[in-house]
């Protein structure tokens, strides 16, 4: 199920969505209609809370058929973020290729991580499909463009084994990981990659059950229509289950916190001459199953 924040007609009240193709079915126009699920979940962290019966139940009344009053055509509707995370946990050098070209133009260490690289980013940094990504050119020249796979979780986790980890998954969804590479202090990425507008997400999330193997994804980053990175989760270096289970050694996750995994090869640092992100660019995230997550950049001052 891909599940969708969006709102309609100008009314800026976020509804939760299913999309199909090029469908959205408004979930609370289902809410009488949907067994056992009583008041229907009015955004997707109401269905995260709501755990696995809630989802159960929409899954089984969309079996059904659909009132047309609770379709929207897509085009009709704006995409919001999924959701606000409590908090994202960015993973850093989590791709072979990723390592090496940050070794070699940001200064990182050149040897495989033998640990995940943890960082986070404030929920304030988040920012939805078709909304700006703030460039202020007062704070950097050095703008950059990172997809990732995000990682949705839906129940508590703490100090979770490996082999249960994929149990406490939501969903996926996709992040984009913007740097200022200016900005990092004294080897801390916190205010380099927290700043306003610098965790693009969405535009939707796609449910664990729809995702046979999260370590099987096709992604990839455009510019100005443009391919600049292209790669695949099989290469991470640590995988989903490793990463709960490392982050949860010491740090409870709660539902609807975001993991977003790391980046595979080709950030604006690593070509040459270096290429950021500029006033007027569009810079568009996909992930195979989820979608394109497409922000415009603008300035910021």
């Amino acid at each position: 199920m891909l599940l969708v924040s969006y709102t309609h007609h100008g009314d800026t009240t976020r509804r939760l969505g299913v999309r199909h193709q090029d469908t959205v079915v408004d979930v609370a126009a289902l809410g009488a209609g949907i067994p056992g699920l009583g008041a229907a979940p009015a955004s997707v962290l109401d269905l995260v809370h709501a755990g696995p019966d809630a989802l159960a139940a929409l899954t089984e009344r969309l079996a059904r058929p659909v009132p047309e009053a609770a379709r929207h055509p897509l085009e009709k509707v704006a995409l919001k973020a999924p959701l606000r995370p409590g908090k994202i946990v960015g993973v850093g050098l989590n791709y072979t290729e990723h390592v090496a070209e940050s070794a070699r133009t940001l200064d990182t260490d050149k040897e495989l991580p033998q640990r995940p690289v943890l960082f986070s980013k404030p929920a304030t940094a988040v920012t939805g499909p078709d909304e700006p990504v703030l460039h202020n050119g007062d704070l950097t020249a050095q703008l950059d463009w990172e997809v990732e796979l995000a990682v949705v979780i839906g129940r508590t986790a703490r100090r979770v084994r490996p082999e249960d980890a994929l149990g406490h998954v939501f969903g996926y969804s996709i992040v984009n990981d913007i740097s200022a590479r200016d900005q990092r202090r004294s080897g801390q990425w916190f205010y380099s990659k927290g700043q306003d507008s610098y965790a693009p997400f969405g535009p939707a999330v796609r449910t664990a059950d729809d995702v046979p193997d999260p370590q099987a994804l096709d992604l990839s980053l455009r510019v100005n229509g443009e391919v600049k990175q292209k790669g695949n989760t099989r290469h991470m270096l640590f995988r989903i289950p490793e990463l709960i289970a490392d982050i949860t050694a010491g740090m409870t996750l709660e539902p609807g916190d975001v993991i977003a995994t790391g980046s595979p090869a080709g950030v604006g640092a690593s070509f040459v001459p270096q290429q950021f992100l500029t006033p007027g660019d569009v810079v568009e995230a996909t992930i195979e199953s989820i979608g394109t997550l497409r922000n415009p950049v603008v300035d910021a001052r």
